[in-house]
């Protein structure tokens, strides 16, 4: 039974990933603390790990079809790498106080995710290929959140995504598939550095179940991510909405 958990948790946890570009957390965290009874630094080690070559694929298929702002999205990037590094040890510190603490977060996090994608869906902005040019105060404000929001991911494993959606969209004015696609790009690399960060700091590795969470993460983020290119927004919005409520909701009911 445990492993079906772990199949469900990797394939819900890609599917956002591709779809959306939330990071894998918001749903491998939460399963796994309340349906397995994992310790939550752990859970979130799991899903970091998860959430590397999952982005990393879905990032591809965004580029592919021209869905990815590759220079403003590297220099975010080394913002939120230094962010996720500091962040990652204060989740250090707050998992050995509250085990449990990390999970409980990840799980109100998803609920909340589910009511903006459903009541403020992400509509209108540029494409990649706009000509327009950005500020560079736009930029580098971009560049300042960015770091914000990797430190929400190293502490908390889950949030990166859709804060990183909301930099792209409302900062610098970008389309949803294009801020979907830059924000994977760059959870990429984020989720990279948390994972080591966790890993180094003593998170607990149980290699059959991370490698089985990882594999079909990565399954359901390239299907999801094919699909998610060719989709209508708004309909984008309201899928995605109701798939993570009814997560954030049922894992909170079970595990109380």
């Amino acid at each position: 039974m445990v492993y079906l958990i772990y199949i469900i948790a990797g394939l819900g946890a890609g599917v956002v990933t591709g779809l959306a570009g939330l990071s894998a957390a918001v749903v491998i965290t939460p399963m796994l603390v309340s349906l397995a009874g994992w310790e939550s630094y752990d859970a979130v080690t799991v899903a970091l790990a998860s959430d590397v070559f999952a982005s990393l694929l879905s990032a591809y298929t965004y580029y592919k079809n021209k869905n990815i702002d590759l220079k403003r999205g590297g220099l975010v990037s080394i913002t939120a790498f230094l962010g996720t590094i500091v962040g990652s040890y204060c989740g250090y510190l707050f998992s050995q106080k509250s085990p449990d603490g990390l999970g409980y977060i990840s799980m109100l996090t998803t609920i909340f995710l589910g009511f903006k994608f459903l009541l403020k869906p992400v509509t209108g902005g540029k494409d990649a290929t706009s000509e327009s040019v950005q500020s560079a105060r736009k930029t580098a404000l971009a560049m300042v959140l960015g770091c914000g929001i990797g430190w929400v991911c190293g502490f908390t494993g889950s949030g990166g995504g859709v804060l990183m959606l909301t930099v792209f969209t409302l900062v610098l004015g970008y389309n949803l598939k294009v801020a979907v696609g830059t924000s994977t790009m760059i959870m990429s690399l984020v989720a990279l550095t948390g994972a080591v960060s966790h890993i180094s700091m003593g998170a607990k590795i149980f290699p059959g179940p991370m490698l089985l969470v990882m594999g079909c993460c990565l399954l359901g983020a390239v299907m999801s991510a094919r699909f998610a290119n060719k989709c209508e927004i708004r309909r984008l919005n309201r899928i995605v909405g109701v798939v993570l409520m009814i997560l954030g909701i049922v894992t909170i009911a079970i595990k109380l």
